[in-house]
C-alpha cells in the first residue's frame, strides 16, 4: 500500500488539537480529511490550511449520529478512498456538578464524545479488515483517568473510550489493526486560553514539566501510532500531560 493512498481521517479536525494532528499527518504524507460539524468555520480554516501548505480535505458529520457519519464515510471514499489511519478527536464538554446537571448536558457529551467512537470504528472496521491494515486512534483525557469535579459526563466518556479501545484491539489484534488512546493533559489550545489568567497560572503550577502542552505534542504521538512500524502496540493508553497525572 503506498504511502500516497492512505487517508486519515480526523474528527473534530478543525479545532485547536484536531489542527495540529491534521498538519502533523500531512507532513508524514497522508492525505488528510478533517471532519467537521460547521460549515462556514470548516471552509475558512481548508483555506487557511492551504494558504499554510496544507492540502487538507473537509468532510461534514453530525458524530452522533450513525447515519450522518456513515454517509461521510462514504463521502470520503468516493473523494480519496478508504480510511486507513482514524483519529477520534471531536469532543465537547457540558460542566456542571452532577446535583445540578441536567439529562441533555449528560446526553450531549455522551453522545458527542463516545457514541461518535462508536459510529467512526464501525464505519471504517471492513475497509480496514479488507486492507488488513488499520490504524484507530481515540484522543481521551487525563480526566478520563483521574476524574475531575464538574465533569461525570465528560470524565465517563473519556473512561469509556478507553474501555472501547481495549475491547476493540483485542478483536483486531491478528487482523493488522491497532487501536490505541492517547489521554492529553492541559493543552493549550484557545479553550484553555480563555480561562481566567489567575486560574490558568494555578493550574499550570500543578503540570511537573511546567508548561501547558501544545497541539503538536499530542500530534506527534498520533503519528507514531499511525505508523506502520508502530504495529506492536495496541490496546494501550498513553499519557501526555507533563507529569500531572501518574499511575
Amino acid at each position: 500500500m503506498s504511502m500516497q493512498k492512505k487517508i486519515a481521517w480526523v474528527t473534530g479536525g478543525t479545532g485547536g488539537i484536531g489542527s495540529g494532528i491534521c498538519q502533523a499527518l500531512a507532513k508524514a504524507g497522508y492525505q488528510v480529511v478533517a471532519g467537521y460539524s460547521n460549515e462556514a468555520k470548516a471552509k475558512a480554516w481548508q483555506q487557511e490550511q492551504k494558504e499554510a501548505g496544507f492540502d487538507m480535505g473537509i468532510s461534514y458529520a453530525d458524530v452522533t449520529s450513525f447515519d450522518s457519519v456513515a454517509q461521510s464515510y462514504a463521502d470520503i471514499c468516493a473523494r480519496f478512498g478508504p480510511v486507513t489511519v482514524l483519529v477520534n478527536n471531536a469532543g465537547i464538554t457540558a460542566d456542571g456538578m452532577l446535583k445540578k446537571m441536567d439529562a441533555e448536558q449528560w446526553r450531549s457529551v455522551i453522545s458527542t464524545n463516545l457514541d461518535s467512537v462508536f459510529n467512526t470504528s464501525k464505519a471504517c472496521l471492513d475497509g480496514m479488515l479488507e486492507q488488513q491494515f488499520g490504524r484507530i486512534i481515540n484522543i481521551s483525557s487525563i480526566n478520563g483517568e483521574k476524574g475531575q469535579v464538574g465533569q461525570t459526563n465528560y470524565s465517563a466518556a473519556k473512561a469509556g473510550m478507553h474501555g472501547f479501545t481495549k475491547a476493540l484491539a483485542q478483536e483486531t489484534a491478528r487482523k493488522g489493526i491497532t487501536v490505541n488512546t492517547i489521554s492529553p493533559g492541559y493543552i493549550a489550545t484557545d479553550m484553555i486560553m480563555k480561562i481566567r489568567e489567575d486560574i490558568r497560572e494555578s493550574i499550570k503550577a500543578q503540570i511537573p514539566v511546567g508548561r501547558f502542552g501544545e497541539p503538536e505534542d499530542i500530534a506527534r504521538l498520533v503519528v507514531f501510532l499511525a505508523d506502520e512500524a508502530s504495529s506492536f502496540i495496541t490496546g494501550a493508553n498513553i499519557d501526555a500531560n507533563g507529569g500531572q497525572f501518574m499511575h
